[in-house]
Formats: C-alpha cells, sequence, structure tokens
C-alpha cells in the first residue's frame, strides 16, 4: 500500500475549489489521504460519514460557518482535530474556535510548510502514545504518576477523563495534554514558547496567544473562581506554572 493510501486521512474545508485542491494535492504528496468539501453542510456530512485523522476548517463557508460547523462536530460528541483556517484575524473568531475544541488556529495567507508542519504536530498529538517496550528498571525509577489530584480535580491519565467534585468534565485532547504537562512538572515556571514547543510539538512565532486562550479554558473548567485561579497561575512577564 502506498503511503498516500495509507497515510491519516484530512478533510479540507474550503469553498475556493482551486485552495482546497491545492491543499489536498500537497497533503498526498505528502503521504496523507484528503478529502475536499466546498460548504459547511458537505464538511459535516464528510466527517460524519468518512471519520477524518484530522480536519481543515476555513472559517468563511456557503450555508454555514466554519464556527458553526466546529459547534456541530463538538456538539455530536467528535474529537476529530481541527485546525482552522481563516483569512480574517479577528480576535473573537480565534477564541471562539478554540473554546469550542479547535486544536490551532492558522491565518491565511500562511505558508504551506508551516501548515504542514502543524498538521504532522496535532496527528502527532491526537495519537494514543505506543505502549513503550518492557525493560528493567533501575529500583530508584519510577514512572509519571497516573492519577493527578488537586483542589477537587482527579485526573485519570491513562483513561484520559477528568473529574471536577465527582462530576465528568470534558476536555479537548490538547487541553489535556497541556492540563497534564503542567501537572506533571509542578511549580516549575514555563514560558508560552515551551509550552508551545512541550504541548503543541511546535516553536512557532505569532501563536503565544493560543497558550493564553488554552489555558483560560482549563481554568473556566477547573478553577472555582477562573478570574482568580489558585492551581494554573500566570507569572508576569515569564509565562505559567501549576501548583496544587
Amino acid at each position: 500500500m502506498s503511503p498516500s493510501q495509507a497515510g491519516p486521512l484530512v478533510i479540507v474545508v474550503e469553498d475556493d475549489a482551486a485552495i482546497a485542491e491545492g491543499l489536498a494535492l500537497n497533503l498526498r504528496i505528502h503521504g496523507y489521504r484528503a478529502a475536499v468539501a466546498g460548504d459547511g453542510d458537505a464538511a459535516i456530512l464528510r466527517i460524519e460519514n468518512d471519520h477524518p485523522d484530522l480536519v481543515l476548517l476555513d472559517i468563511s463557508l456557503p450555508k454555514r460557518s466554519g464556527i458553526s460547523v466546529l459547534e456541530t462536530v463538538r456538539g455530536q460528541g467528535d474529537d476529530v482535530p481541527v485546525i482552522v483556517l481563516s483569512a480574517r484575524q479577528d480576535e473573537f473568531d480565534k477564541v471562539a474556535a478554540l473554546r469550542l475544541g479547535a486544536d490551532d488556529y492558522v491565518t491565511k495567507p500562511f505558508a504551506l510548510a508551516e501548515l504542514l508542519a502543524r498538521v504532522a504536530a496535532v496527528l502527532r498529538r491526537s495519537r494514543p502514545a505506543a505502549p513503550a517496550p518492557v525493560v528493567a528498571k533501575p529500583a530508584a525509577a519510577s514512572a509519571p504518576p497516573a492519577q493527578l489530584r488537586f483542589g477537587g480535580v482527579e485526573v485519570d491519565v491513562r483513561a484520559r477523563t477528568v473529574l471536577r467534585g465527582g462530576q465528568p468534565v470534558k476536555l479537548t485532547h490538547l487541553e489535556f495534554e497541556l492540563l497534564t504537562f503542567l501537572c506533571r512538572n509542578e511549580d516549575r515556571v514555563f514560558s508560552r514558547e515551551e509550552l508551545l514547543l512541550g504541548v503543541w510539538g511546535l516553536r512557532q512565532a505569532g501563536t503565544a496567544r493560543t497558550v493564553d486562550n488554552f489555558v483560560a479554558q482549563l481554568r473556566a473548567k477547573l478553577e472555582a473562581d477562573p478570574d482568580h485561579p489558585v492551581h494554573l497561575l500566570t507569572v508576569r512577564g515569564s509565562g505559567y506554572r501549576f501548583t496544587r
């Protein structure tokens, strides 16, 4: 089987046929399978029927917007990774997309190499880690804890579930990755660039705001008072740190 047949399926949702086919062609050249949807309704049907590994979703679409598509998909319980594409630099669009569970947001025009890097990074983060080979470890070595607890929040790392006050809390894939990364590095201060590299697998200029939005979402879901957090803390001029 060729790489294009075996690779992850990416659905390109874009109403400009030339752009859509160009992106699909480049994705296939780089080993992905690719399909195209030209409007919001077609996108929802494609996602429901084809179960893609990732969606590249334009904001401005006929019939229904990309934000509406994302809201519908997430409302159906589908956690497919989504990278939102937009020619608009409206902060409202970015915040709305990230709050609905988008994994990244790319503003047009973008460099193809950058977009492909982001596709690879999101797919890498969304795949379950391969089981590690069983090897003998020194007695002093210890695995990262499978259960994390703080302030009435319980995180089961293996089951990828979160409870707050005994009630389930739904996190997107990258929200969960960011939370566990911070929890496992308690009291250490991370810059936004370090978090982009450690969680997203990218060091890209101009995406630090993505980290701010994801932290805000975690606070809204997990902190008793998101405006006055006690666990997910901002270190002014430096970044973020987690404390119990």
